[in-house]
């Protein structure tokens, strides 16, 4: 990675943070995503195919990662910039794409401790800030309410996340430099390790989504759709859309006569 590249990588941690300068919508539930992050990185380093292997798996494997009450005990965001930019690095040093994923996933373990921890201390700053705040409002000066907000808020949650992200990048970019080679069995390690995240996420989505046993079969429907008649995502996202559509368009003719 070149000095640019890590400049731009750890922008885009701050950028899809939960309350960065770009907001929520286009940050958070955005460039925070893990299939967005992957594409970005894979953007900004010039391998956008190796982005999409690990995003794809790392995009499944936190479907389910939730912010109650903004808590982040993992931060997503921050461990798929980490995650990809250190696996599409790394490559050369890996045989097949199951060690890369798993490769992806070891960085991604890095950096959504760092980023959790960060936006932990993000939130203990914000106190001075919330003072700031407060002392503007008592002074009645509305005009002077955005300089808490940008000139505090952002400030911290730039500096809390950008600086800790270029530390970790250019920590990787000096071991690939350095030539360190990875060890076989740790590439065994991070292969099953990479294949059991992308189940685990599957797993805990759809502990979520089937309430009823008829969700199995339709779920099973659509891995037979994929595995066995090999239709493309975009052909089974169609059949699942008119599927859909029949089986609610019956459940609300039958709450229909129900309610009559």
């Amino acid at each position: 990675m070149s000095t640019i590249q890590v400049i731009l990588i750890a922008l885009f941690c701050y950028l899809g943070a939960i309350g960065s300068i770009v907001g929520n919508t286009i940050g958070w539930y955005c460039l925070g995503r893990p299939l967005v992050a992957s594409f970005v990185v894979g953007v900004i380093m010039g391998d956008v195919q190796t982005a999409m292997v690990v995003g794809i798996p790392l995009q499944i494997a936190y479907l389910a990662n939730v912010t109650p009450g903004g808590a982040v005990a993992w931060d997503l965001s921050y461990a798929t910039y980490i995650g990809t930019a250190m696996a599409i690095a790394m490559k050369g040093t890996v045989s097949d794409s199951g060690a890369l994923i798993g490769l992806a996933f070891a960085g991604a373990g890095i950096g959504g401790v760092v980023g959790g921890t960060m936006w932990n201390v993000h939130y203990a700053l914000d106190v001075f800030v919330n003072r700031w705040a407060n002392k503007v409002a008592e002074s009645g000066n509305c005009k002077k309410m955005w300089m808490p907000n940008i000139i505090g808020g952002q400030a911290i949650g730039f500096l809390c996340r950008f600086v800790p992200a270029v530390i970790v990048l250019t920590a990787i970019n000096a071991g690939v430099e350095a030539g360190i080679a990875i060890p076989g069995w740790f590439t065994t390690t991070i292969t099953t390790f990479g294949s059991m995240m992308a189940a685990l996420g599957m797993g805990i989505i759809l502990a979520f989504l089937v309430k009823k046993p008829v969700h199995w079969a339709i779920f099973l429907f659509g891995f037979v759709l994929a595995t066995y008649l090999g239709l493309s995502t975009m052909a089974v996202a169609v059949i699942a859309t008119l599927v859909a559509v029949v089986y609610y368009s019956i459940l609300d003719k039958k709450d229909n006569k129900e309610v009559a």
